[in-house]
């Protein structure tokens, strides 16, 4: 009886876990149709549903385990034993590490486990989720053979759609200068060899990328062609060239991309080559995968955290009147703690505030929101902690921090990259730069109000700057649409 009930449990986690992916994986295919048919409202719409999938397999998976265990649901031995046989079905799967992290959402459902229990979880901080990646993701490359034109046209050959291009000619002619004008930029003489780019189109909002890389001698460049669907057909939008310009493309402050991968390790691994600086939780997240992309940054943070000695310190900037904010100083995030009251003049709940942040996860944050990720029953060395700090989070936010041994448990918080500061960052920068930020806080309430978002508040000190220079909206409590 107990050997079919551990049997049963695994294979209803594994069963949920593919149904989930494959229903993902379905609503990312209708990305094609919406940007032929320019369905803009509905592909927003695919978004939100694609967000809430999670749960609804995860709630659908724990309701049939608690029929299949009864009375031993919270019986930590069987789950051990659950675990062991789970383990043997995902062994072949490339992508196992994302069934693990699918896992444990059940079991802390059941055990509301407080830090982590490595008994009948899956513990983050060993979990890799590119650990099993032998061969490059699937994808078309060409080699240079005289004529840059001609590459790029065979390159298109590839990508189809059931919308004409308004003048293929002239988007061929307009990529392939771009690239020879820039390669001539970076490589001199040194010549073009190939162009290679991932099979699958990236959709997002209102575009479609063709994402891949350049390459020469010793050189790599990445390359992102953004498509726009008019009214009178396909045109080349622009052409991204750089580092720089990849990375904001899949940004933390951008909606997640549409876009159907098979698998998604070899994907992130291919993704890194072209942004070697950008955090592997954010390429998770940005492709969809929200879950594992908390799983990678609660893996790298913890792992960072046991590897440095710096102190947790109140994060720069003003203080909040609904947040507590703070920051370890070697690693650029922030974690923002609702207060137990507001300060005058708030007049907001916390219940409130936390529908402003859901608010924001679903809605199209035109690169002008930062991504806040949610986390619950956090546990820090208490010895990690400025006395400042402490003070302030046991005074002020009693209600959801607690000291338990000799660890402070955080029941919940919101966890985001660390920006500059608008205010501070006014004030300390260069004449120059200054001005570029003011232009561009006023372009971000601009793409804001595009999208149906209002800050409410437009103080500077509730805008932040990332280190591309891009001014970033981060505070919500006054958010409204």
């Amino acid at each position: 009886m107990r050997e079919e009930q551990v049997k049963q449990s695994a294979q209803i986690i594994f069963e949920a876990f593919l149904g989930y992916n494959e229903e993902f994986r379905r609503i990312s295919r209708r990305a094609v149709s919406r940007f032929e048919n320019r369905q803009w409202k509905e592909g927003q719409q695919d978004t939100v549903e694609r967000i809430e999938l999670y749960e609804q397999w995860i709630l659908a998976a724990l309701e049939q385990i608690r029929k299949a265990l009864g009375s031993e649901l919270e019986d930590k031995a069987i789950w051990a034993e659950i675990k062991k046989e789970f383990s043997q079905l995902i062994q072949p799967y490339l992508d196992s590490e994302f069934m693990k992290t699918f896992y444990s959402s059940i079991t802390r459902r059941v055990f509301s486990t407080l830090g982590v229990d490595a008994r009948v979880e899956y513990i983050a901080l060993d979990i890799r989720p590119t650990a099993k990646v032998e061969t490059p993701a699937p994808s078309h490359s060409l080699h240079f053979r005289g004529s840059t034109r001609f590459l790029i046209d065979e390159l298109l050959g590839f990508y189809s759609f059931n919308v004409p291009y308004r003048n293929i000619d002239r988007s061929v002619r307009y990529i392939a200068a771009e690239i020879d004008n820039h390669w001539r930029s970076i490589a001199g003489n040194r010549p073009l060899r190939k162009v290679q780019a991932l099979e699958p189109v990236f959709y997002q909002s209102t575009r479609a990328y063709i994402v891949g890389h350049l390459e020469g001698d010793d050189l790599r460049v990445p390359m992102a062609i953004a498509l726009q669907n008019t009214d009178n057909g396909l045109l080349v939008d622009t052409v991204l060239l750089s580092e720089s310009e990849v990375s904001m493309l899949f940004s933390f402050t951008r909606s997640y991309f549409h876009v159907d991968l098979s698998t998604v390790a070899d994907a992130i691994v291919y993704l890194k080559t072209l942004m070697p600086r950008k955090p592997t939780s954010e390429l998770y997240t940005v492709l969809g995968r929200a879950k594992q992309g908390k799983t990678e940054r609660y893996r790298s943070f913890f792992h960072h955290l046991g590897e440095s000695d710096d102190k947790l310190i109140q994060a720069p900037g003003e203080k909040g009147m609904v947040m507590a904010v703070f920051t370890l100083p070697s690693y650029d995030i922030v974690f923002k703690v609702i207060r137990d009251r507001f300060a005058y003049p708030k007049t907001s709940s916390p219940q409130e505030v936390k529908a402003k942040y859901n608010l924001v996860f679903k809605h199209d944050r035109a690169g002008r929101l930062v991504d806040a990720q949610e986390f619950r029953r956090l546990e820090f060395p208490l010895q990690r902690f400025a006395p400042e700090l402490l003070d302030e989070l046991l005074g002020e936010a009693a209600a959801t921090c607690k000291i338990d041994g000799d660890f402070l448990l955080v029941e919940h918080c919101y966890v985001e990259r660390q920006l500059a500061p608008l205010n501070i960052y006014l004030r300390e920068t260069s004449a120059e730069a200054k001005k570029l930020a003011v232009i561009d806080y006023g372009q971000a309430i601009r793409d804001l109000a595009a999208t149906n978002i209002f800050p409410g508040d437009l103080l500077s000190k509730n805008f932040g700057v990332t280190r591309h220079g891009r001014v970033i909206f981060y505070d919500y409590d006054e958010l409204c649409l």
